[in-house]
């Protein structure tokens, strides 16, 4: 056998050889540094026998893989911990994730608090010094349950594998794990992390199971690597939205509508800004707006797939005996505005634009402000075209997105989320002609992008958008879904240049993902101090003298109203000083303070957030400072400065 590596250098594998001897016959000091291999892009162990020719590339603390594999074994270590300290605690999963790790624990009756951390930490520490092998083993499902006989969690993913599939397990010490793996060669690796935070997370998301312990972590492989997550974790617990929302009075949650936010005055007037914007900028994209339902038949569900493929998310009613559900999604609503009238050929691309309000069954444990709602308004658009305008279309669709995530100063990557590998409609043969169309696409316009293999919708593959705010973190918000099925189930046809019945294409596209989970977003991103365009105040006007300048400023507060800006006057009691405060608090953009010299010349003097600088200027002169900000949408104080 042999393999090729990055350089083309082809190296001849003995029988038996393993990634690590290959890594000593590139250098002794790569193969101090390896932690795995990957051949034919297949993630594997380090020490896993090479069976096969093939690509060959060592994976180091500096691979795109390294931060996942160092924070699996990281969780296997904290599990190991815990084990020792609480030998009668059951482990459910462990998985890497974007930010880290967690491990969902069962505690049985014992509870455990974040103050107990530093010891599980402590313990961590002292298995790391050990650096212990981290072994692998594959048994037979038998063996496996034998081996996890004690443990009901285990038990059951056990006997939900397929057949009678060999089952990998990890060692390490006395702990012993089920896993796919892979791992790192040793605990000896895992030498910076931190035990972050203790949630509840309900058995397989389901509320109606036991509620386990779930703890929260992060590894990383230098102590500086560490010490900045520290500094993102505390800056976002200052920027968290829900602090935020309630500070800011942007809105509320209720034990009356679980997972359903409710929009207070303040916050209303932000969304209300971002939706007009969003109206505008599709409507100057010659997109169609349109509205449909919230609740429809069942027969419709049926139809789109949605009933077989969505049902356990949806939620139902019964109508004069009829099933109805709750819409989870918008696009057979759109089918049905589409099959509203005959088409040709020369109208397509149809692009129908809503913000559709939609209700999805989400589990009440993995609820999140407005992160993770039950209810929320996605910025869908629906797009019929031919097939032969597929990459003309994605290529208008990145340049609007290009145009809308630029206006919130966020960066993004593209991700391609492939065929799932069950659970999906349609042939073969069709999903890898839209897989190779996005490709296409992305390429032809210069777009990079990841593949994400299995993650695709159930009727196609997507482009999925993932934003990075001023912090470095990542988002899910965007999508681009090529769909070859749903228009083909509701029979929608086109007439072609030849007079013959077509049936079109139809692109899924949401650009913010949800409203409320975009506000979010950016409630975070600009730590509550909103581009003035977007902010719920704009101006707050304080009067020097509420007896001597009140009528002054309602008179300022008036005309900036009929001007269209949004004017708030604090003219109580409190000190000048204490009502500057309160502005600067409520990250108000600009605070206009009105005394004798104002009054007596038509002046305001205004101070913008996030300076200390009060300057005075006419009124119109404010009025095409402040419109001319609007206009172009201009952030309010760049990133350096809120983070700060």
């Amino acid at each position: 056998m042999e393999v090729k590596l990055l350089d083309g250098k082809k190296i001849v594998v003995v029988d038996g050889e393993n990634g690590h001897d290959i890594a000593l016959k590139i250098s002794e000091s790569l193969a101090k540094a390896s932690l795995a291999y990957k051949l034919n892009g297949v993630l594997k162990d380090l020490y896993s026998s090479i069976k096969e020719d093939g690509d060959f590339e060592l994976i180091t603390s500096k691979s795109e893989e390294a931060f996942a594999l160092l924070n699996h074994s990281c969780a296997h270590l904290m599990a190991e911990a815990i084990q020792s300290i609480y030998p009668d605690a059951l482990f459910d999963i462990g998985p890497s994730i974007v930010d880290g790790f967690y491990y969902d624990i069962d505690f049985k009756n014992i509870v455990v608090k974040e103050e107990d951390l530093t010891k599980i930490e402590a313990k961590m520490k002292e298995f790391s010094k050990k650096n212990e092998y981290i072994v692998r083993k594959d048994v037979s499902k038998k063996e496996a349950l034998e081996i996890f006989k004690d443990n009901p969690y285990k038990m059951d993913l056990i006997n939900n594998l397929p057949g009678d599939e060999i089952i990998s397990t990890y060692k390490q010490g006395n702990y012993i794990d089920l896993c796919r793996g892979p791992h790192l060669p040793s605990t000896g690796f895992i030498k910076f992390f931190k035990l972050d935070t203790i949630a509840g997370a309900y058995w397989k998301g389901d509320s109606k199971n036991k509620q386990l312990t779930r703890i929260y972590g992060v590894a990383t492989f230098t102590k500086e690597e560490l010490d900045h997550i520290e500094l993102v974790k505390a800056e976002a617990k200052k920027r968290d939205h829900r602090k935020l929302g309630k500070e800011l009075g942007l809105f509320m949650l209720s034990e009356f509508g679980p997972g359903m936010p409710f929009w207070l005055p303040k916050g209303y007037a932000l969304r209300r800004a971002l939706e007009d914007w969003w109206l505008n900028m599709h409507r100057n994209n010659n997109y169609l707006v349109i509205e449909t339902p919230v609740l429809l038949s069942r027969k419709l569900w049926e139809t789109s797939g949605h009933w077989e493929h969505y049902r356990d998310d949806m939620f139902t009613t019964e109508i004069e005996k009829e099933d109805y559900a709750i819409k989870p999604m918008n696009c057979p609503g759109a089918i049905l505005v589409y099959k509203n009238d005959l088409h040709s050929y020369k109208e397509l691309p149809l692009r129908y634009a809503e913000l559709g309000h939609v209700h999805r069954k989400e589990a009440s444990g993995a609820l999140n402000g407005l992160f993770r709602v039950r209810t929320f308004t996605q910025d869908d658009a629906h797009i019929l075209l031919a097939e032969d305008q597929i990459g003309d279309e994605i290529n208008r669709i990145l340049k609007l997105y290009d145009q809308i995530y630029s206006v919130f100063g966020l960066d993004y990557s593209i991700e391609l989320s492939t065929r799932p590998e069950s659970n999906y409609i349609g042939d073969i043969k069709v999903w890898d002609k839209a897989e190779k169309d996005l490709q296409e696409a992305c390429l032809a316009t210069g777009h990079k992008f990841k593949i994400n293999p299995g993650d695709g919708a159930f009727y196609g593959p997507k482009l999925d958008f993932k934003l990075k705010d001023c912090m470095g973190r990542v988002w899910q918000c965007g999508t681009i879904q090529l769909d070859m099925q749903l228009p083909g189930r509701f029979d929608c046809t086109y007439v072609d240049k030849d007079g013959q019945k077509v049936c079109p294409v139809m692109i899924h596209r949401a650009c913010f993902g949800s409203l409320e989970r975009f506000i979010g977003i950016i409630t975070e991103n600009f730590a509550g101090a909103f581009p003035t365009w977007l902010a719920p105040i704009q101006v707050k006007v304080l009067p020097v003298n509420n007896d001597a300048h009140g009528d002054y400023a309602k008179l300022i507060a008036d005309k900036f109203t009929q001007k269209g800006l949004r004017v708030e006057i604090d003219d109580s009691n409190e000190k000048l000083g204490y009502r500057m405060r309160n502005a600067l608090v409520m990250k108000v953009p600009y605070t206009i303070v009105l005394g004798d010299k104002e009054k007596e010349g038509n002046l305001v003097t205004y101070r913008k957030y996030g300076t200390e600088k009060q300057i005075t200027v006419s009124i119109d002169e404010f009025l095409t400072l402040i419109g001319s900000e609007i206009e172009s949408k201009a952030l309010l104080v760049d990133h350096d400065q809120l983070l700060k």
